[in-house]
């Protein structure tokens, strides 16, 4: 890999780099906490969640204490709940034997719960100034059209290579600048799905795909494993100000968060009734909601839905239910965004 690069990178990341709320703060839990919001969202989307969660939790020994409900309910939206829940654990770990304080030791970051070597890399490199590489997708991506590498960026074999070539040529003057260059070059401009702004790259004489015509072979990837596809009927059931949600099992799928009352399957209008009905409930008025989908990593939910008026909720035989009205909707209970489709039904009257 040439070392020529770094320097026409690093100009061009001084000069074009966004400003975001995390950067150039030169704090290691905000590095931290935006890294593990950033690995499944966008970063105009993650703003916002992001100044909520500090505005909240400003610092690891408030992070480690904060209740679970308040915890999930701030990273509403967010999905992939274990992360948030890793955080708090490491978090914990952090208050107990560091005094509060994320280590300046790249080993001892690695070692927390829930950190892999990419986010204790971009911690160590940007808030401490520790030479040690950081590779995202984005990394991927330009470092394997910049030298036409083939293997599959889906191995940890492709990863480990890109991490040590990095660590051969990282400016150990500038690691976390350097990191954040590639990041960012990747973000913007060396985009993925073949729409790379070749042009405007700063690096692009150096690029062997762009010297060849040949970036949308890179990078190489394997095809995911195909989804599960599971059909569900929700049940928005309300007799007024109240709305039946229930918790979920402790362990699975979106564990401990709240949900609509649901069923495998796609009911129709009579069977949701008799759905509804065995629940000790009185149906009065029954809407068809309509479908929603949600893709997790592995399963697709492909929902029906209805919404129904129910006399009362005094007769309920489930004992798991619980009667939301529209305020602690807001404030208390983390309904993930696999029902985002139905939540504003909880807001509206019937």
């Amino acid at each position: 890999m040439q070392e020529e690069f770094i320097t026409p990178l690093l100009d061009w990341y001084k000069n074009n780099k966004r400003a975001l709320p995390w950067r150039d703060k030169n704090n290691a839990y905000y590095t931290w906490v935006s890294e593990i919001m950033l690995q499944q969202t966008r970063v105009e989307a993650v703003k916002p969640y992001f100044k909520r969660f500090i505005e909240n939790l400003p610092d690891i020994p408030s992070l480690a204490r904060c209740p679970e409900e308040k915890l999930l309910k701030l990273w509403e939206g967010l999905g992939y709940y274990n992360r948030v829940r890793n955080m708090q654990e490491a978090a914990k770990t952090v208050t107990q034997t560091y005094n509060g304080k994320i280590p300046e030791d790249f080993q001892a970051i690695l070692s927390l719960k829930g950190i892999g070597s990419y986010t204790a890399g971009a911690i160590a490199s940007i808030a401490y100034g520790i030479p040690v590489p950081a590779v995202d997708g984005n990394v991927l991506r330009v470092i394997t059209r910049i030298t036409e590498d083939s293997s599959d960026i889906m191995k940890l074999s492709t990863k480990k290579k890109i991490e040590q070539a990095l660590m051969e040529i990282i400016p150990v003057s500038c690691p976390g600048d350097f990191n954040q260059a590639l990041m960012e070059l990747g973000a913007v401009i060396c985009v993925p799905n073949g729409q790379p702004k070749c042009i405007q790259c700063p690096i692009a004489r150096f690029c062997e795909a762009y010297k060849h015509d040949t970036i949308e072979i890179y990078p190489v990837k394997s095809a995911k494993k195909s989804r599960t596809i599971e059909d569900r009927t929700i049940f928005v059931i309300q007799d007024g100000a109240f709305t039946a949600i229930q918790k979920r099992p402790t362990k699975g799928l979106l564990a401990g968060l709240y949900e609509f009352p649901n069923t495998p399957g796609h009911l129709s209008r009579e069977e949701a009734i008799s759905y509804v009905e065995n629940m000790g409930l009185e149906a009065l008025y029954i809407e068809e909601l309509p479908d929603a989908k949600h893709i997790f990593s592995h399963i697709e939910w492909r929902m029906t839905a209805y919404r129904i008026k129910v006399s009362s909720f005094e007769k309920a035989q489930k004992e798991k239910l619980i009667f939301a009205d529209r305020k602690q909707t807001d404030k208390t209970y983390a309904i993930p965004s696999a029902f985002g489709a139905y939540v504003k039904y909880m807001k509206e009257d019937i």
